[in-house]
């Protein structure tokens, strides 16, 4: 029975062990993530490069993914291509998988001509013009969609072409197209190359508050004089504007550390005052038009916890998921070790109770003044019961209660051996109870 026991603890300490090893398992992330970002040198590709950075300092390789733009990024969410990806506001994802880190910044809708354009500044009346309005695939081309169904453009009022941002600037320059629309923040490294060009301009619309309320997720933000540069003063007056709100997205299967890191990441690149928001206002869980993941909304609405200071980050990003893996231990494991011993304590007085009913069988049948014939089947019981538990092999600790029930079988046989002499027997009142069980 000593090697029973000490089976039972080697199997608890198994368990508590193999339990152990395969939550740190899980809570240890692989150490790569796949972002979509957008078309080479474009705005949201120098923020992947940034994410990039940051996620290198814990040892995560960032893969950033080239892609025509938002759409792109929306589909291949879709299709698990990749972990994350950098959306623009007003793209559908139409997936149970994804959810959203939060929005990172406003993109502003720009809209760029030739600076000898005479179009009206409310776009429902614009017609014959050549609109360039991003590539297919792309956000903006998404957007402009939208755009023209809530002034009331048709395709057929102008003719619309897609055309890489850097090649639409050049053709707004030398004068293949009219007008150019941009949807990005206002630092985007393409429009930097109109800072200083006579040839264009930003054209303001009318109305935009209006166009506002008929495009999904737009809001309207004000560009300040000086906003793009401050020589030559871009844009000379400030400008309110469409605007919508890029998000960071991720699959919902992405582990939880790396989205906490992604987070952090967001955190850090996105909180600053800039032109168009003030510190604080990004990254927010508003406006996302998706499911936001729980540990992002936790981090971003109430920082890091304390345990982002002493812990390994793919251990500080989940304490509070590995307490809840290690609860069936607290509970369920660890009471059942304590109680190991109680019930091995159990086992080992039973071997010995299991004999007291044919005992107490015994001595009642004394009562009932049994024949010569009985008397002498009684001793033959209580021999046999008294050799097996003579060859009972208890641990020490155990060994009294089996000594306790040979002398009380001693105790019935002197009364049996009394009664076959004639001898005068004890009454009940006077013998030494039986303990028939704990």
């Amino acid at each position: 029975m000593q090697n029973l026991m000490r089976a039972w603890v080697l199997f608890g300490a198994f368990v508590v062990l193999a339990g152990l090893a395969i939550i740190l398992i899980r809570l240890h992330p692989p150490k790569q993530i796949v972002m979509a970002a957008g078309p080479d040198g474009g705005a949201y590709a120098e923020i992947a490069e940034d994410y990039r950075r940051i996620l290198a300092r814990d040892g995560i390789r960032l893969t950033v993914r080239e892609t025509a733009g938002s759409q792109d990024n929306a589909d291949l969410m879709v299709a698990q291509d990749v972990d994350a990806a950098i959306l623009q506001g007003g793209i559908p994802v139409s997936s149970d998988t994804i959810e959203a880190i939060g929005t990172l910044f406003f993109e502003p809708m720009f809209f760029i001509a030739r600076s000898d354009l005479t179009a009206s500044r409310n776009p429902a009346l614009w017609r014959g013009l050549r609109i360039s309005a991003g590539q297919d695939g792309s956000g903006t081309a998404t957007v402009f969609d939208g755009f023209q169904r809530a002034v009331g453009l048709t395709d057929a009022d102008n003719t619309r072409l897609s055309l890489k941002y850097e090649d639409a600037v050049d053709a707004l320059i030398d004068g293949t197209i009219d007008i150019a629309v941009f949807v990005a923040p206002v630092d985007a490294p393409y429009l930097d190359d109109i800072q200083n060009e006579p040839a264009v301009m930003y054209l303001e619309l009318d109305y935009v508050e209006a166009v506002s309320r008929r495009l999904a997720h737009a809001n309207t933000v004000t560009i300040p004089a000086g906003a793009m540069s401050l020589d030559p003063v871009q844009p000379p007056d400030a400008h309110t504007l469409l605007a919508l709100e890029a998000r960071l997205v991720v699959n919902s299967n992405l582990h939880p550390a790396l989205i906490n890191r992604l987070t952090m990441a967001a955190i850090e690149l996105h909180g600053r005052r800039g032109i168009i928001a003030d510190s604080n206002t990004f990254p927010s869980v508003e406006g996302t038009g998706l499911p936001v993941n729980n540990s992002a909304r936790n981090l971003i609405l109430n920082g890091p916890s304390a345990w982002h200071d002493w812990l390994p980050y793919w251990m500080a990003a989940q304490v509070n998921r590995m307490l809840l893996l290690l609860l069936p231990f607290i509970f369920i494991v660890l009471p059942l070790l304590r109680a190991l011993p109680q019930a091995f304590a159990y086992l080992m007085r039973r071997r010995v109770w299991q004999h007291y009913p044919e005992i107490r069988k015994i001595e009642e049948t004394l009562t009932q003044s049994p024949s010569m014939a009985a008397l002498a089947d009684m001793e033959d019981r209580l021999a046999n019961l008294d050799d097996s538990l003579a060859k009972l092999k208890l641990p020490p600790a155990y060994r009294h209660n089996q000594y306790d029930a040979r002398l009380h079988i001693d105790l019935v046989r002197a009364r049996i051996s009394a009664m076959q002499n004639g001898l005068p027997v004890e009454t009940d009142s006077n013998v030494v109870p039986i303990n028939t069980g704990p």
